[in-house]
């Protein structure tokens, strides 16, 4: 059996201290990289921030007024149109009218 040596905890407590200056210096030097990316970071020149989205497109008056002058337009030729079918029944209805008054006076004449 060995007798416990006296210097263990003098030995420990050295050992602890030199692994604290190595913890030390790290941290040293970990704080030294972060600043020169700050510093880094500080220097170069910073992007515009871009936009993810589409824009919405201006609107298209042309387009529009084009569109609804076509429309006027249409609308005033199927008007045209109704009103001309409306004459050609009145026209038609009236010369069925006179042609049987013509036919039953020819044929009353015949009798």
């Amino acid at each position: 059996m060995t007798a416990p040596t006296p210097n263990l905890p003098l030995v420990q407590a050295t050992h602890d201290a030199v692994e604290a200056a190595d913890n030390s210096q790290q941290l040293q030097i970990i704080n030294a990289i972060l600043q020169a990316q700050a510093i880094a970071q500080a220097i170069q020149p910073q992007q515009p921030h871009t936009c993810q989205h589409q824009h919405k497109q201006p609107a298209n008056v042309g387009k529009w007024i084009g569109i609804s002058c076509a429309v006027c337009v249409g609308s005033i030729g199927l008007a045209l149109g109704f009103l001309a079918v409306a004459i050609a029944a009145v026209c038609g209805t009236t010369c069925l009218l006179v042609l049987r008054s013509m036919w039953r006076q020819y044929m009353g004449e015949k009798r």
